[in-house]
């Protein structure tokens, strides 16, 4: 499974710039290519709107939150969507190219793997960062 030249650039922009909140990637013809992107004012509510209901997709997301010593930090999730009612075939795709992907994406802290959007809370994102 080739990546996109575009996908490693966007993650690094989100990474270093934090240029964006999110990004979301799909399968595309043998290779992963950018889905969407969010602005830096995005929420997370507008992330997850942005997975489809019925097709897996790969996304980092850049999760801002304040520990109990009152600190500001973020921290970049991976997340692997993978909805129960997507076709068998593509889960299958996903499942066997995440780790490849996953390892073109330098500087992932936090990894999720959701196939319903309860497993892909704000609190248990939110539970994670901690």
């Amino acid at each position: 499974m080739a990546v996109h030249d575009d996908c490693k650039l966007k993650f690094q922009e989100l990474k270093a710039k934090r240029s964006y909140r999110f990004i979301v990637f799909k399968i595309e013809e043998q290779q992963v290519v950018i889905d969407k992107i969010g602005d830096p004012t995005e929420s997370y509510e507008a992330f997850q709107a942005c997975l489809p209901a019925d097709e897996c997709r790969y996304a980092v997301f850049d999760f801002d939150f304040t520990t109990a010593e009152n600190c500001q930090k973020s921290k970049i999730y991976f997340i692997a969507w993978s909805p129960e009612i997507s076709r068998v075939r593509m889960k299958m795709v996903y499942a066997s190219s995440k780790d490849r992907f996953k390892r073109e994406l330098d500087g992932i802290q936090v990894e999720l793997q959701a196939t319903d959007p309860s497993e892909m809370s704000l609190d248990i994102v939110k539970g994670r960062a901690i």
